[in-house]
């Protein structure tokens, strides 16, 4: 959505495609991170996104193997110093209302990609837009110069294309689901990871989205146990659940996130490229997958807008954005991998829920060095190598 707004303001006809008919889908990623609040501003979307319904996070609280881990945002650079929560629904279609103030843009909703159009040319196959099940059913196609893949983790242009991302591993999976939250709670973001068991809360006003961290393929045998094991283990970790796990009735309400860590060698083909978690996907550790996405989209939408306004965009074209995207994901998944390994590994591997284990020395040493969790805050909050919007596309508030 993002690079479609960016390139509807160069000018660009763009079609952007979306499977379903609205975008109320639950346990969606909702974090817009200061590096996207900032991209907002330069928009001139900043105040429209002020209206919306969100909650502004400026601390990140953590126990980690019984180590307090805090990390203070208040003193990022720049007009943000904050993670919002805002309901993904409400983020896209804000940025789809402005973007069809544009004439060049259209949103194509009950639009099923289910493959890609090839063709023949004079030296090799190239990529010539898409096949879709639209609302009624019935199948039809959508042809571009440029088709771009912003379709997630199962990618159904990457399947189409035959490629296949490489694999980090993960050795957690994370159930989501929601439990009432009171006005005298905690506020903010905050978790613990202990010794069998780990759970992330969002705060999100009126109640917790929560994010409770199992052993990679275990879903079948947990839920197996009932839904009175979860409320055991929840309000073990946090004693003060225990008036409100209740309202978790059944496992009908709980939502599995298959966690995934990959990435494609190459992000793009003639005629196609991928971008966001098609390309590589992310851990939901530190919440980074959309930010790192949009920055994608701004990359893209800066070093395609000419050539696409040109008629033509070569594969080294494509290659460009691929360059210019590759290092930022590629520190990020390293970073991800180590906490996989050193943290999260190690919370949900142990049998023995009460052990007293030993906390990580990497932990120790981020509990004890405020300087080491300010770069962590800012790597989380804002990311190596921010993108801005360019030119052609900033507005007035």
């Amino acid at each position: 959505m993002i690079l479609g707004l960016l390139l509807a303001r160069a000018g660009i006809e763009v079609t952007v495609m979306e499977k379903h008919a609205d975008f109320l889908r639950d346990f969606r990623g909702d974090t817009v991170h200061a590096s996207t609040l900032r991209l907002l501003d330069e928009l001139g979307l900043g105040p429209r996104f002020a209206r919306l319904p969100h909650r502004l996070i400026e601390a990140v609280h953590m126990e980690i193997q019984n180590a307090p881990v805090s990390l203070d945002l208040t003193r990022l650079p720049g007009a943000h110093q904050h993670i919002a929560l805002v309901p993904q629904w409400d983020f896209l279609e804000m940025v789809a209302s402005a973007a069809e103030s544009e004439p060049t843009f259209r949103l194509l909703r009950n639009a099923e990609v289910t493959g890609v159009i090839r063709e023949r040319g004079d030296r090799a196959e190239r990529i010539v837009g898409v096949t879709y099940r639209d609302g009624t059913g019935e199948t039809r196609q959508m042809r571009a110069p440029l088709t771009v893949a912003c379709d997630g983790r199962a990618s159904t242009v990457r399947s189409a294309l035959g490629l296949t991302p490489r694999s980090f591993g993960a050795p957690m999976d994370v159930w989501w689901f929601r439990l009432p939250r009171r006005p005298d709670d905690p506020s903010g973001l905050a978790g613990v990871l202990s010794a069998g068991h780990a759970t992330i809360m969002i705060d999100r006003g009126d109640y917790y989205q929560v994010a409770y961290i199992i052993p990679k393929g275990s879903d079948a045998e947990l839920r197996a146990r009932g839904i009175g094991a979860l409320h055991g283990a929840l309000v073990g970790m946090v004693p003060w659940l225990a008036d409100r796990v209740d309202a978790l009735t059944s496992f009908d309400d709980v939502k599995l996130l298959d966690v995934q860590l990959n990435r494609l060698r190459r992000w793009y083909g003639d005629g196609v490229l991928l971008i966001g978690d098609a390309a590589h996907a992310m851990s939901p550790v530190g919440g980074v997958g959309i930010n790192l996405a949009v920055a994608d989209a701004v990359a893209a939408a800066r070093i395609l807008a000419g050539p696409l306004r040109a008629g033509r965009v070569s594969t080294r074209t494509l290659a460009r954005v691929q360059a210019r995207r590759w290092l930022p994901t590629a520190i990020l998944q390293a970073a991800q991998r180590a906490i996989h390994a050193n943290v999260i590994a190690v919370a949900v591997a142990s049998k023995d829920r009460n052990a007293d284990p030993t906390t990580p020395r990497a932990v120790r040493v981020v509990s004890r060095t405020r300087a080491l969790r300010r770069f962590i805050g800012y790597m989380v909050a804002i990311g190596p190598l921010p993108e801005h919007a360019p030119t052609f596309a900033r507005r007035g508030a």
